[in-house]
């Protein structure tokens, strides 16, 4: 780890994770045996499947609304999502005796949206993918008065940033994190902390092939708008770049991985198996990104992933052991 300390950032997350600290306790990094057997390299596994949203983006939720209500009053909030954020939006509401009107698209993951209900969240099915819910989300926040949430914000990113702060100070020996991305905040909350801490891992993305929204758009130099596609990591599920997550990544990650459903399939069975955690698809992304790189790897490797989510639907766990 380089000394080139970036105080403001480490004095911005310092106060971030005692925010989210009030609440919810950090996650386990873990060292999987069976894992580093598989993938031939020392390997740490971030568990932000453990948390009681069962994914990293309550910690985002937490620091925004926080911050929201500081500066301005409002009595209710309103998200697009596909789950994740959702339920971060949920959770944080509930905390603060807000209302929540969250909008998914149709055909959602429905134990995702029980998860978004059980929280206290009033759930509208509108629109066939993530773009057209956002779309519909704007509308609906603007005629009820409600605040919209973006998908994206620095708030957001400062609060998820806080995962990566807790794994490079556990596991300060990292040299690779593979980290999925979705809208880009979790990746962009890896670079944030890695700024802060002066650390030297190298970040690598991992994105679902049927989403490769950000790679055609770093190549394109701008954001771009790919086309209609499903896949079994709804996290991933991203047609078109946010500008601000895409000059983030463009300055700080080191490369993109791409990974198929298989691939992601097989991922989420080696953790079951070898690990006896559940993850969903964009969780076992990561995972399935290191094993593509597993040539690459040498013995001094030690290689981190980050579990970002653990929603999965039972059939697709039933896919995943039949492999």
């Amino acid at each position: 780890m380089s000394n080139r300390l970036n105080q403001g950032k480490l004095n911005q997350l310092n106060e971030a994770a005692q925010l989210i600290y009030e609440v919810l306790p950090p996650t386990p990094a873990i060292e999987w045996p069976l894992l580093n057997r598989a993938l031939g390299a020392k390997l740490w596994v971030k568990h932000e499947n453990h948390l009681p949203t069962g994914a990293f983006k309550v910690r985002g939720g937490l620091v925004y609304v926080d911050r929201l209500l500081k500066t301005q009053s409002v009595t209710g909030l309103c998200a697009a999502t596909r789950g994740n954020h959702g339920q971060s939006i949920a959770f944080a509401a509930a905390r603060r005796g807000l209302k929540a009107v969250i909008v998914v698209p149709k055909g959602n993951n429905p134990d995702k949206n029980r998860a978004m209900i059980a929280l206290g969240a009033t759930l509208i099915e509108h629109g066939e993918d993530f773009d057209e819910s956002v779309a519909y989300a704007r509308t609906y926040a603007e005629a009820e008065g409600l605040h919209l949430v973006p998908s994206f914000h620095d708030d957001l990113v400062l609060g998820v940033a806080t995962y990566a702060y807790e794994f490079l100070t556990k596991v300060p020996a990292l040299t690779k994190i593979y980290v999925p991305i979705g809208l880009g905040s979790g990746i962009c909350g890896v670079l944030f902390a890695k700024a802060a801490l002066g650390h030297a891992v190298d970040v690598i993305g991992v994105v679902a092939d049927a989403f490769q929204t950000y790679p055609r758009s770093l190549h394109a130099g701008e954001p771009i708008l790919t086309e209609p596609a499903d896949s079994i990591a709804d996290g991933l599920a991203v047609r078109l770049a946010n500008p601000q997550a895409l000059a983030i990544i463009k300055k700080g990650v080191s490369r993109i991985v791409t990974v198929g459903e298989n691939a992601i399939l097989g991922a989420i069975g080696e953790m079951a198996k070898q690990t006896d955690n559940l993850v969903e698809g964009a969780g076992a992304a990561s995972l399935a990104g290191a094993f593509l790189d597993r040539d690459t790897h040498v013995q001094d490797d030690q290689i981190g992933i980050v579990a970002s989510g653990g929603n999965l639907e039972a059939k697709v766990l039933t896919r995943a052991l039949a492999l």
